[in-house]
């Protein structure tokens, strides 16, 4: 596929994904991790304007100075910019003058890419082509969040049809042999910095489950106190079900006794046989605790994922987000993108069921702080 084609793909699906948006949603940020959809579409354009055709357009005008004040993310090498915070304050500039910074930046990336472009750039592009769909996937979390708490309850889009997935028929735990298993991104095609390096890793002898744990089994951890029993729990996610109130998993109301989610169609009853999401790690823990079980490191996920059906939610492991032996931030901006938040956070492994075409591999390595559960975030035991 040529690189217009593509461009013009990818964002013609994150214009898909806004298309059930009435304006009043583009503009909501309830929380910090969540930042108002507005805010999405003009960051992902202004990454292509910043790192490609600013630097090798010739010729090429700036739309607006001040946007990359206010869109740009996390770049310390690119200068200053609107505090995470504070996006959701952005009432101007407004979705319609977006949507024209849009058209612009696509107009002139057309053009842009109708000449010779070199190996570098198309690196860069096809970074830029992942980083918009990364972004595609928050805006679906972050929309799901806007509306799923809104009073109301407002359906984002009636017709949306979860992805179906297999699921293993066997109960029993996959056995692992102890011993020497590779890991890390190997072959051809995109990874990010953070799946490269692969190296061999010592795994003692484990067992993983084929299965991911149901909103019923969970249930039965909540039906049995688990969220009022502090030894299932780390002191500091002990600390955060108090405080925050915590008693069931983000979008879980109970309802005259009756437990319902808040879905992409609205508010719904709680479907018991589907995997349990928007848990945080703190929760993930807990249950398998609960359960006599742990969570499996991201290095026995990987080497048993073959083995098993993934892909509907981003399962928690125990692995803290660390380098690979050998890792190496590259230079400039772009050397921001992973290894700057590698402190504090746990790995996740799989993917959800609003992951994009092509982010759904073996190796990729989603991360998030602990007590996050906004991403469609499950649980799979080992032992």
């Amino acid at each position: 596929m040529d690189l217009i084609t593509r461009y013009q793909e990818v964002r013609r699906r994150t214009e898909k994904i806004c298309s059930y948006l009435q304006t009043e949603d583009y503009v909501v940020q309830p929380v910090v991790d969540v930042s108002p959809p507005k805010w999405h579409i003009g960051h992902v354009t202004w990454f292509f304007e910043t790192f490609i055709l600013k630097p090798y357009f010739m010729g090429y005008e700036e739309y607006n100075p001040d946007y990359n004040y206010v869109f740009n993310s996390y770049y310390e090498t690119v200068g200053n910019r609107v505090i995470r915070t504070d996006r959701g304050n952005l009432s101007r500039p407004t979705v319609i003058e977006i949507y024209s910074y849009r058209k612009y930046v696509d107009e002139a990336m057309a053009n842009f890419l109708r000449g010779e472009i070199s190996n570098d750039v198309k690196e860069l592009m096809v970074l830029g082509f992942n980083h918009e769909e990364q972004h595609q996937e928050l805006l679906m979390t972050d929309i799901k969040y806007i509306l799923g708490h809104n009073p109301l309850f407002p359906a984002y889009n009636p017709e949306y049809s979860a992805p179906h997935f297999e699921e293993s028929a066997a109960d029993s735990f996959i056995k692992m042999d102890e011993g020497i298993y590779e890991i890390g991104f190997n072959g051809e095609g995109f990874s990010f910095d953070n799946e490269l390096n692969r190296h061999k890793v010592y795994l003692n002898a484990y067992e993983i489950s084929p299965k991911l744990v149901t909103n019923a089994e969970y249930l039965e951890f909540i039906n049995s106190g688990g969220y009022h029993d502090f030894r299932h729990w780390h002191a500091e996610g002990w600390d955060w079900i108090n405080t925050n109130k915590v008693e069931a998993p983000l979008y879980w109301h109970n309802i005259d006794g009756e437990w319902h989610n808040y879905t992409y169609h609205g508010l719904e009853q709680l479907h018991l046989k589907a995997p349990v999401t928007h848990v945080s790690y703190f929760e993930a823990y807990a249950f398998a605790s609960w359960k006599g079980l742990r969570l499996p490191t991201e290095f026995e996920w990987e080497a048993a994922a073959t083995q098993f059906y993934w892909g509907q939610r981003w399962e928690w492991t125990e692995s803290s987000y660390l380098p690979y032996p050998g890792f190496a931030k590259a230079p400039g901006a772009i050397g921001e993108y992973n290894g700057k938040f590698m402190v504090n956070q746990k790995v996740l492994r799989g993917a959800s069921e609003v992951t994009p075409p092509g982010h759904s591999r073996i190796t990729y390595r989603n991360f998030f702080q602990t007590n996050l559960r906004w991403q469609f975030t499950g649980i799979r035991l080992a032992k």
